[in-house]
């Protein structure tokens, strides 16, 4: 596959990844001040399956697509700016897995509220704080990889 091609689908996959995680962002941030659960479980529900079809998918295909690009470009993998890359996107995937456990449990808290027509817990504000900090966290080590990718500063890591 010419290098073309890998290097749009690696930027679509990168595009894929910070939009809906910023997307995600947003819904969650603007619903979950208005303390109303069935439109907490409404968005959360939602970003659950965002999740699920547009960050996994794009999250699993960026490291093929990574890989097949530097590969066809004659980049070693082990080259400071990729090398950072890659340890900044595991880093990443370690705040985003929780974050996965972390918005279904804000799901289910705030679909019981709902169904009991109760407000929503105290868990489910610390929840949402541990939401906001891995978050927060996992979307700079982005734009990191961002700033790694677009500058490919020299690097000497090994």
């Amino acid at each position: 596959m010419p290098a073309q091609w890998l290097l749009l689908a690696h930027v679509i996959g990168a595009t894929v990844l910070f939009g809906t995680g910023a997307g995600i962002a947003f819904f969650m941030v603007m619903a979950h001040p208005t303390r109303d659960p069935a439109l907490i479980a409404h968005v959360a529900e939602t970003v659950v399956i965002a999740d699920t079809v547009f960050t996994a998918t794009a999250a699993l295909l960026q490291p093929v697509t990574g890989y097949l690009l530097a590969r066809s470009i004659g980049w070693d993998l082990t080259e400071g700016w990729i090398a950072l890359s890659l340890l900044l996107y595991v880093f990443t995937g370690v705040f985003w897995l929780p974050i996965v456990w972390i918005q279904l449990r804000l799901r289910d808290l705030a679909r019981a509220a709902a169904a009991s027509a109760s407000a929503l817990p105290p868990a489910n504000f610390s929840l949402y704080r541990a939401w906001f900090a891995f978050g927060f966290l996992a979307f700079s080590a982005v734009i990191g990889i961002f700033w790694l990718m677009l500058t490919k500063p020299s690097i000497a890591l090994f």
